[in-house]
């Protein structure tokens, strides 16, 4: 019987083959799922603008250089302007002779400019280019103000300097006094100027001693000692004794002292002895 019996059934597919050593959990998983969402996050059309401007940029210097290179030429002329009174335009022009036949644009202006800066009379200079061959160089000169203890200069802004002609400056009132107060000294000295102006006197020059005491000197040659202490009254007193007892003899005034409490010293031109006369 039991060989006789025919079994019919609904056929069931086998089973796919497994690898060997792996465990199936349900559907495999995309490998490349994470690279494919970074990638797709990222901004593309931006990040290409920006490596083209990253190149273009390393590019320009390049570029530029090369242009620069053919367009480049010797220094042919350089042109010196301004007003000049101490230095001399032929020996300035001698000087910028040492850049000719450079690199138009190789050269750095900012040496010669230095470079001309270091000269005594320069106050500054101005240097540019001029196509395709020319170097433009203006000139501007220090403004002396007076003379500095006998053998130097000094300037309305208060430098001192030391050309090799001082005398070009030509008739300038004379300061005297510690380097390190020449700006104390040009104060007092416009103070004073300016008073004896107002009064129709002129001012000759103005010395301060190492140990402080100022001297006057007025343009008719009369020196006026200040001392150290009290120095504006007793300006003021010089003036009040000088306008009503000593204007009318003024030729005659060497020297008037001021240091005195309740009147001046008068030194005469006569006074041989030098003792002075009480006023």
């Amino acid at each position: 019987m039991l060989e006789s019996l025919l079994i019919r059934s609904r056929a069931v597919p086998s089973e796919p083959p497994r690898r060997r050593g792996a465990t199936s959990l349900g559907p495999e998983r995309d490998r490349f799922g994470l690279l494919k969402a970074v990638l797709a996050a990222v901004p593309w059309l931006q990040v290409g603008m920006g490596a083209a401007i990253v190149l273009l940029a390393a590019m320009v210097p390049w570029g530029t250089g090369q242009v620069l290179s053919a367009m480049d030429r010797q220094i042919m002329a350089i042109d010196v302007t301004g007003t000049l009174v101490g230095e001399s335009r032929t020996d300035l022009e001698r000087k910028t002779g040492d850049w000719i036949g450079r690199s138009f644009f190789a050269t750095d202006l900012s040496d010669i400019k230095t470079e001309l800066e270091q000269r005594p009379w320069v106050e500054s200079a101005a240097v540019r280019r001029v196509w395709p061959d020319r170097l433009e160089i203006e000139i501007r000169e220090k403004k002396p103000l007076a003379y500095w203890n006998s053998d130097r200069l000094v300037s309305r802004s208060g430098e001192l300097f030391a050309p090799p002609n001082p005398e070009i400056a030509g008739r300038l009132p004379r300061l005297a006094g510690p380097d390190e107060r020449v700006k104390d000294v040009i104060r007092q000295a416009r103070t004073m100027s300016e008073t004896l102006s107002a009064r129709g006197l002129g001012f000759a020059g103005l010395t301060l001693e190492q140990r402080g005491a100022w001297t006057l000197t007025l343009a008719n040659g009369i020196e006026v000692v200040l001392g150290r202490d009290q120095v504006e009254e007793r300006f003021e007193r010089f003036i009040t004794v000088y306008e009503n007892r000593l204007i009318s003899r003024e030729d005659e005034v060497s020297q008037v002292d001021a240091r005195y409490t309740n009147g001046v010293a008068v030194k005469w031109k006569s006074d041989v002895s030098g003792s002075g006369k009480k006023s």
